[in-house]
């Protein structure tokens, strides 16, 4: 008899302990989010945090625009419970990886609500062309390089989350408020540290047009010899034509981005004479022990090295 109420007592035990796993399990188990690239999946986790398991589809230094997804990514969207894109053409192949996947996950559009800038806009606070590329029509889809949008970008990843997971909507309400103001303070930041630079010097290259909304919002100008894609080709023709205008407006200083072949902006700074300065970070942001690893960091990465080649 004893033996039977021993063995009965661990049988109930084991059952106990195998709904113990189980139980938790299910009610911690994260909300799987997929971010097309990387700037957008740093946000994400920013408003998620504990709640969310995020897959990033473009990782680090990664170009979105030439980017083939590979059946693990359809795999990862679907698997998840929302997906998060930018929109404005950025990601020319999410609607179809999307479709293929046949996931029925939530799709936010991050941009959602933000007016963009056409590419030809001509209001002299946008990016200068030298020729035009064949993009005189095309939404510039960089929203982020402005900190007003990115908090656009928040609140519309915030409401996304909260739709599919109600439960957590104080969390990532909380989240959501105390990175809003830290993006607050960063848009202070920029501001105070451009406002020292001469008028006359305001006036950058980069390898693709990346920086309209940065320049519109805080006052410089960009050069690109490449559209706002980083695929269009600069023919023998633009780069010229950039050199020209680099030579006759003294631009002080050409970039390189993270995600273009750095022969382009060497050939500028050789030929024009213009001061090559760091790397800066458009697209997407660094590796994790890198310079930019999350969004504030590339902003403040990216007006340090602005700062440093206009400023003298």
């Amino acid at each position: 008899m004893g033996r039977l109420r021993i063995g009965m007592l661990l049988l109930v035990l084991g059952m106990a302990s195998g709904l113990a796993r189980i139980v938790p399990a299910r009610a911690e188990e994260p909300v799987r989010v997929v971010a097309t690239f990387s700037i957008l999946g740093d946000l994400v986790r920013q408003v998620g945090g504990a709640r969310v398991a995020v897959t990033t589809l473009v990782g680090p230094n990664g170009d979105a625009h030439s980017f083939v997804p590979a059946p693990a990514d359809a795999q990862a969207v679907a698997a998840a419970r929302l997906v998060v894109v930018n929109g404005l053409g950025f990601e020319g192949w999410i609607d179809r990886l999307i479709k293929a996947s046949g996931t029925r996950a939530k799709v936010v559009v991050a941009a959602t609500g933000i007016v963009p800038i056409e590419e030809d806009d001509g209001d002299g606070h946008g990016q200068d062309h030298g020729q035009d590329h064949g993009h005189s029509h095309a939404a510039d889809p960089h929203a982020w390089q402005n900190v007003a949008n990115t908090k656009r970008y928040v609140a519309n990843i915030r409401d996304g989350l909260v739709s599919v997971d109600p439960e957590g909507k104080a969390a990532y309400q909380a989240n959501a408020a105390a990175y809003l103001t830290q993006l607050d303070g960063l848009d202070a930041e920029v501001r105070a540290a451009l406002a020292g630079i001469p008028e006359a010097r305001r006036r950058i290259v980069t390898t693709h047009d990346a920086f309209g909304y940065f320049a519109r919002a805080y006052g410089l100008r960009f050069l690109a010899p490449q559209g706002v894609s980083s695929q269009s080709e600069a023919t023998a023709r633009d780069v010229a034509a950039i050199v020209r205008q680099v030579r006759r407006d003294k631009v002080p200083a050409v970039f390189l981005e993270n995600i273009s072949d750095p022969r382009l902006m060497q050939q500028i700074a050789r030929e024009s004479g213009a001061k090559a300065g760091g790397r800066v970070f458009s697209d997407a942001l660094s590796e994790p022990g890198g310079p930019a690893p999350t969004y504030l960091e590339m902003m403040r990465h990216n007006v340090k090295e602005f700062v440093a080649a206009l400023s003298g």
